[in-house]
């Protein structure tokens, strides 16, 4: 099986484009496996460092764990494992930036070879956060950025050299910043990456990898990260403003073997999106917003589930939730901020969605599964559906979506699905 992200960022010559769905929730994962079963289309499906490592991360997953997670997902709906590609997304020391760099270093060394053993074909190599030994008054140098990169790369190309991998990876360099997961704060604005800092990055790593003796293997490296200018907080988004971005995107013209990877484009319009893709930005990720629409999706279920069943047989998903995230506050306390009025709003409805870690839950999961019993026994009323989930009301009277619980969710899903679809397609 060859390695089609290449040509699915720079297919003829020319920048296409491809979604990037960064996500460890099995319902997200059904609802893109669904519909790569039902497109023909593959599907590429990235973890983070902190989702999942060789200690586990915060879903409890090794990547060999999350690669059959995914394809136990994938055998049980019969959807074809040739059309999933996996990424695993700031791959290096983030995790381990308390520790001095030898003992972080090697400790990445370790994830990135984990990463490729589980058969990953899209690295992102990020080195950019000082580690415990570095400077802590001056900023780090992108030479040292490039080194420790450049050393990754190697443990990566010697670790597939020792295993039967019918695909070749492609890696991304770069990092944007803040790293991971949305803005904690509203700001002013969102700062661009400037030229002369991407120029930096591409020519540091190329002259690195050279000292390496590893230039012959630069086509291997197909994106560099940058912060194209969007981003999202609690209750603001940050729109793409391709006049902003064109200094940095003309830029890339120099360099015809490069993309862009944009993060958190969570929460863009179709129309922004489809901008970025053409102005360089090929490769999108997008998280947070998948499981806050599945988040919306099952919120809406349960104000028709509390007019449907009985309170007594009720799933009570929005209570439940709300109860598990107060005796754990550890994943969102130190996010939100302001009243408690405003901070219960948040833990709710913020964009950024800390909700995605309580959703696998046990007793999360048991309202989640409880939820969806109560309706397999019902048919939802349309006029019912008409005020909670209204675009999948059309498509039920349409007759092209089931009137089945699961599939208006994966349906609701899969809206954020087809905004980034009508940006990479041509």
């Amino acid at each position: 099986m060859e390695n089609i992200l290449k040509e699915k960022v720079k297919g003829e010559g020319n920048t296409r484009g491809i979604a990037s769905y960064c996500t460890a929730n099995a319902l997200v994962i059904e609802a893109l496996l669904y519909h790569a079963k039902e497109t023909q289309q593959p599907v590429l499906i990235e973890a983070t460092a902190n989702q999942v490592n060789q200690y586990g991360g915060y879903t409890g997953m090794t990547p060999q764990n999350f690669a059959d997670f995914v394809f136990h997902i994938a055998d049980q709906m019969d959807c074809s494992r040739n059309l999933i590609y996996l990424g695993g997304d700031h791959l290096g020391p983030l995790t381990f930036r308390n520790l001095p760099e030898e003992e972080a270093m090697e400790k990445a060394k370790v994830l990135v070879r984990e990463y490729v053993k589980a058969g990953f074909t899209k690295i992102h190599l990020d080195t950019s956060m000082k580690l415990e030994s570095d400077a802590k008054n001056q900023p780090l140098s992108t030479k040292i950025v490039a080194k420790r990169g450049a050393a990754l790369y190697q443990v990566c190309m010697e670790t597939l050299s020792q295993i039967d991998s019918k695909v070749q990876p492609v890696f991304i360099i770069g990092s944007e910043v803040p790293i991971p997961g949305g803005a904690t704060e509203a700001e002013e604005g969102i700062s661009v990456t400037k030229v002369i800092d991407f120029i930096d990055t591409v020519e540091t790593y190329q002259r690195v990898f050279d000292e390496y003796g590893l230039l012959d293997t630069w086509e291997n490296i197909v994106a560099v990260v940058v912060q194209p200018g969007v981003e999202f907080g609690d209750s603001q988004v940050f729109p793409y403003d391709r006049d902003e971005a064109k200094d940095l995107c003309d830029s890339l013209k120099a360099y015809p073997s490069l993309v862009f990877e944009g993060h958190s484009t969570d929460y863009q319009t179709k129309e922004n999106l489809r901008e970025m893709v053409e102005d360089g930005v090929a490769i999108l990720k997008v998280g947070p917003a998948l499981t806050f629409r599945l988040r919306e999706a099952l919120f809406s279920l349960s104000f028709m589930e509390k007019e449907l069943i009985p309170r007594e047989k009720c799933a009570c998903f929005i209570e439940v939730l709300e109860e598990v995230m107060l005796a754990q506050p550890e994943n969102w306390i130190h996010h939100y901020h302001g009243t408690d009025e405003e901070i219960a709003l948040a833990r709710k409805y913020s964009y950024s969605d800390r909700c995605r870690y309580y959703l696998s839950n046990a007793q999360v999961q048991k309202a989640i599964d409880q939820l969806f019993h109560n309706f397999d026994k019902i048919t939802i009323p349309l006029n019912l559906m008409h005020q909670y989930m209204p675009n999948q009301y059309e498509k039920v009277i349409r007759g092209e979506l089931k009137n089945e619980a699961r599939l208006l969710v994966y349906d609701a899903v899969l809206e954020v699905v087809a905004t980034y679809e009508y940006a990479i397609k041509r």
